[in-house]
């Protein structure tokens, strides 16, 4: 990953300037693990991802980042990745200490200055920085921030039965936002729900019940934040491949189905919250699905 005084890549999303905040790239097996579907044979039959998506031996490439950007006046962070310090029971984010803040600081964007964190589902991989270790205790990272999830998100996990791993992830890195009252529950509607003008959120359940991708719009120009109804561009070319994860495996697929659809031969930008460097591209129709058209960092 970058160092931590490298500038952050970015994009440009009409008067939106979208920057990648880097924090980890995850070990190669967690491809093999999270898309077991997306055996080597077939990932290395779709040529067009390598070398960035994944290499001649069908290992995928997966990373861990968030995205900010200011929109309607408000300095808002996409996700908050996998986070310092957290007890996890996957060894690739247990107790991690990346420089994550202090990239998300040299972007412009130091945590005191945050106004908007939207998580794009409960996940440990996607909440773990929206707290960090004070004097023992998890406290909000962003304590000017409003954090945002849909209601639909929260509920189900309010009433799901948790094993003592998820259990660690809510008392850590969720509790503690909802207690210092920064937590704001979101009804997403089938149409999109608008948080401010230019920033929409898409209902893309099935990975999770609430889970939203992420609208930007700006002088005419559209980004989606993807979360993780894709994982890996490899989805592009065969969506029915779906994470082990997935609640609602059939769900997930039809989300998935419908948005490619709809972005495909279009000029939205397309931003993976796990998809390796380049990490942004539109969509195109290829070989009776689609593939990925990556776009550089400081493309519009």
């Amino acid at each position: 990953m970058s160092s931590t005084s490298s500038p952050a890549p970015s994009w440009t999303v009409g008067d939106v300037t979208v920057h990648r905040i880097d924090e980890i790239l995850l070990p190669p097996p967690t491809g093999a693990w999270l898309l077991p579907d997306a055996t080597p044979e077939l990932v290395t039959a779709q040529d067009w991802l390598h070398p960035h998506f994944a290499d001649r031996e069908g290992t995928l490439h997966i990373n861990s980042h968030s995205f900010a950007f200011t929109v309607g006046g408000l300095r808002v962070l996409v996700d908050t990745g996998i986070g310092n310090g957290k007890e996890r029971a996957n060894p690739a984010w247990h107790d991690l200490d990346t420089g994550y803040l202090q990239r998300l600081t040299s972007a412009g964007f130091p945590p005191d200055s945050v106004d908007l964190v939207i998580l794009t589902h409960l996940h440990a991989d996607h909440v773990g920085w929206n707290t960090r270790c004070v004097d023992g205790e998890w406290t909000p990272t962003f304590p000017h921030a409003r954090y945002l999830t849909s209601r639909t998100e929260r509920e189900f996990w309010s009433d799901a039965a948790m094993d003592e791993a998820r259990r660690q992830m809510f008392r850590d890195s969720v509790i503690p936002v909802e207690r210092a009252g920064l937590l704001d529950l979101v009804d997403v509607h089938a149409e999109g729900t608008e948080i401010v003008p230019g920033l929409r959120l898409l209902p893309t359940p099935g990975h999770t019940p609430g889970h939203v991708a992420v609208e930007l719009t700006s002088r005419g120009r559209t980004a989606l934040i993807t979360g993780d109804f894709l994982h890996h561009p490899v989805q592009f070319a065969h969506p029915g491949i779906g994470a082990c994860v997935d609640i609602a495996p059939e769900q997930s697929e039809a989300s998935r189905r419908t948005l490619l659809a709809s972005l495909a031969g279009t000029d939205t930008l397309v931003l993976g919250t796990h998809f390796a460097p380049p990490t942004a591209g539109r969509v195109v129709a290829h070989d009776g699905a689609y593939r990925l058209s990556p776009v550089p960092t400081g493309s519009p």
